[in-house]
């Protein structure tokens, strides 16, 4: 596959892209489409990194993803919240079947500045659950603020320590941040900067079976689960792209039968995101 000959017809469509990373056979390609920096906002794609902290914790023996939050997070919860949260498990937050009725938590779309409390965590107890856990889909960016507290939980360490002993440094990331809360924990659901470069590296080791290079970096009963599950990688095409995007068309997609990895970072629509990734069917 040549990501040469894509970059023209990418430029082609016109579309606002900073910059685009192709992976295969153990080479990484990147193209960059206008000045920019070299972390971007990820935005939801963080949700993928949080699965994979998830993932190591259980492959750790550390954690159960059918268990209940409460066996991990039970002193934090408090005694007057919604008696459905004592059976809401970790695979309920990572399916977004915590069994809210409406997204909560979108730091990226609402003004933070004026949510009740700085104690973010407590808000997502307090609001009230409108469905048994695991009855409904509810996306919300709520279910990976929990994740990220859950990582601390059970690590003693903020997610972002934790990655970066685990996932950064060992796959030779080259600038990471993320936005924290008030309490200064990493939101999790978003607000992750990398870079295109680095972002990629991610969907090479679940193509890979959770190895990057010789480096066993999450198990392949993880990585079956993932795709099995959808935990937050989902089709993104017929041609057997799989992937997970973030607002403002960003995105990490991996191939299993093409054996390549692609990630970019932008500022576009939806259309224009999923032309995209059309054209990107047409010519890898």
């Amino acid at each position: 596959m040549n990501f040469e000959k894509l970059i023209p017809a990418v430029e082609a469509l016109g579309i606002n892209l900073y910059r685009m990373a192709f992976w295969q056979d153990g080479r990484i390609q990147d193209h960059c489409f206008q000045p920019v920096s070299n972390c971007s906002n990820s935005y939801s794609v963080a949700k993928l990194f949080c699965v994979t902290a998830v993932g190591m914790l259980q492959d750790d023996g550390l954690l159960d993803v059918k268990k209940p939050l409460k066996d991990y997070m039970g002193d934090l919860i408090p005694g007057d919240a919604d008696p459905k949260w004592q059976y809401a498990t970790v695979e309920n937050a990572l399916m977004h079947r915590l069994g809210f009725g409406e997204g909560l938590l979108d730091i990226d779309v609402d003004d933070a500045s004026q949510y009740p409390t700085r104690d973010y965590l407590d808000m997502v107890f307090h609001h009230p659950l409108a469905y048994e856990p695991g009855e409904k889909y509810q996306y919300t960016d709520a279910a990976f603020y929990l994740v990220s507290r859950l990582v601390s939980c059970v690590t003693g360490e903020k997610l972002d320590e934790f990655l970066n002993r685990r996932l950064f440094r060992p796959l030779n990331f080259r600038e990471v941040a993320w936005s924290r809360c008030p309490m200064d924990y990493p939101m999790g659901a978003t607000g992750l900067y990398i870079g295109a470069h680095d972002a990629v590296k991610l969907a090479a080791v679940y193509l890979e079976g959770g190895k990057w290079q010789d480096r066993q970096i999450v198990s392949e009963n993880w990585v079956k689960a993932v795709l099995e599950n959808k935990y937050e990688l989902y089709p993104k095409s017929p041609a057997g792209w799989v992937g997970k995007g973030g607002m403002y068309g960003q995105m990490v997609m991996l191939n299993p039968e093409k054996k390549c990895a692609i990630a970019w970072h932008a500022h576009c629509s939806n259309e224009d995101a999923q032309r995209l990734i059309s054209c990107i069917d047409e010519h890898l």
